[in-house]
């Protein structure tokens, strides 16, 4: 609802939950709006617009210390929607949720903070199957500070390799930084043994929920990992806000990434004294709305049965996958068992973009290219795909257009 209050419904419904979304309502070349690029980014349902919109039109105005009553509201509403996170999460409390710009600030906040004491031949074990924005940050700690990268191999489903995990993992390894789900095969990894693992190593875990957040129920205090990362706009939230847990103890070792207003406790001429976490590492003015905003969305989410929702989307990719099966020119990436609703592949004799482009005259939006994701690519042999991801408010006559929009794709290539 547009104050926030989540709205419970006694069974899961795709068609009044798409309801609520505006912009599915429109046309794209003249066909009804088709969306498949969740992966990237969700749509905005209605009480999360109508958030952002009433915050902005009557209770904005800088948070803490500002003594008067729109910022007190402001500020009251900020940090409720800390809260609102730590629920999503179970996080056992607000102080761990730091706020972000999105999950790309998250985990660089956490390699900058673990770089200053990294020294050379200290290692870092990343997958194959990793976002650009779980890669690059760990490169940066080997070209600055001789770090050494490890990877977990994907096997030819899809899934991790467990086994070549385990023997990675050693007296040097300083991180583990791995996704919860993928973002191209829709693998859900086993993020609590990684953890498990890890941690009997003497290793701090890193988890990118981007993914996982949004499809895989997350729950830190279970999982067990030292950190975990989020973005809004995965999340039906807007763009600009993401969120990184992490435990007590691991938020305290981190020294701040960036120094400004709020991150301070006291400012003199020769020291300074750091704020404690989680506003320690929130310098400067904050994503103020897009916290909000966030958190209306999390607590409209929350109003659904997230394992409903699940069996939804699951089923729609069933239903996708089934009505393509036989066709000898699709190949699908990753079929690792209890994988996401994400359904990456290639056309033979077909350029991802080419195709892309051509469903898009039928009103289907999917993605096409690398997904941030080169390594992965190169390990599935494949210089580009096309991708299909689904959300809840997807439909299964959404998923006949889709298949019936990469047929129609094909017949331009034969």
């Amino acid at each position: 609802m547009a104050d926030g209050t989540p709205l419970v419904m006694a069974a899961f419904d795709p068609y009044a939950a798409r309801a609520q979304f505006p912009i599915l309502s429109r046309t794209v070349n003249g066909k009804p709006l088709v969306y498949l690029d969740n992966a990237a980014s969700a749509q905005k349902p209605r009480a999360v617009i109508d958030n952002l919109v009433a915050q902005m039109e009557g209770s904005y105005a800088n948070v803490h210390r500002g003594l008067h009553t729109l910022s007190n509201e402001a500020t009251d509403a900020f940090e409720a929607a800390r809260e609102t996170v730590a629920r999503y999460l179970n996080a056992p409390s607000p102080e761990t949720i730091a706020w972000t710009k999105g999950g790309t600030e998250a985990i660089n906040l956490v390699a900058n903070g673990i770089g200053l004491s990294i020294e050379p031949g200290d290692e870092i074990i990343v997958s194959e199957m990793e976002h650009h924005s779980n890669i690059v940050p760990w490169h940066l700690l080997r070209e600055r500070r001789g770090a050494v990268l490890k990877w977990i191999p994907v096997l030819a489903d899809g899934s991790l390799d467990m086994a070549a995990y385990a023997e990675l993992l050693g007296p040097k390894t300083r991180m583990v930084a791995v996704t919860h789900m993928s973002n191209v095969l829709g693998t859900i990894n086993p993020v609590a043994e990684i953890t498990r693992l890890a941690h009997a190593a003497g290793a701090r875990v890193l988890i990118d929920g981007c993914q996982g957040a949004v499809h895989a129920a997350p729950d830190v205090q279970a999982i067990g990992c030292d950190f975990y990362v989020v973005t809004g706009h995965k999340l039906y939230a807007p763009t600009g806000i993401g969120a990184l847990y992490g435990t007590a103890g691991a938020l305290e070792s981190l020294p701040p990434y960036q120094g400004g207003g709020e991150m301070i406790e006291t400012v003199e001429k020769d020291r300074i004294r750091y704020a404690k976490p989680p506003h320690r590492f929130e310098a400067g003015t904050p994503p103020i709305i897009e916290a909000i905003g966030l958190g209306a969305a999390l607590e409209w989410l929350s109003g659904f049965d997230r394992a409903a929702i699940a069996a939804h989307e699951h089923a729609l990719y069933q239903h996708a996958v089934s009505r393509l099966e036989g066709l000898n020119w699709l190949r699908i990436l990753g079929q690792a068992e209890g994988k996401g609703a994400i359904l990456a592949f290639t056309v033979a004799d077909a350029h991802a973009h080419d195709i892309a482009q051509i469903m898009d005259r039928y009103g289907v939006a999917v993605r096409a290219g690398l997904h941030c994701a080169e390594p992965l690519a190169k390990r599935m042999g494949v210089t580009s795909s096309t991708r299909a991801s689904f959300a809840l408010y997807n439909t299964v006559e959404d998923t006949d257009a889709f298949v019936d929009a990469l047929i129609k794709a094909r017949e331009f290539f034969v």
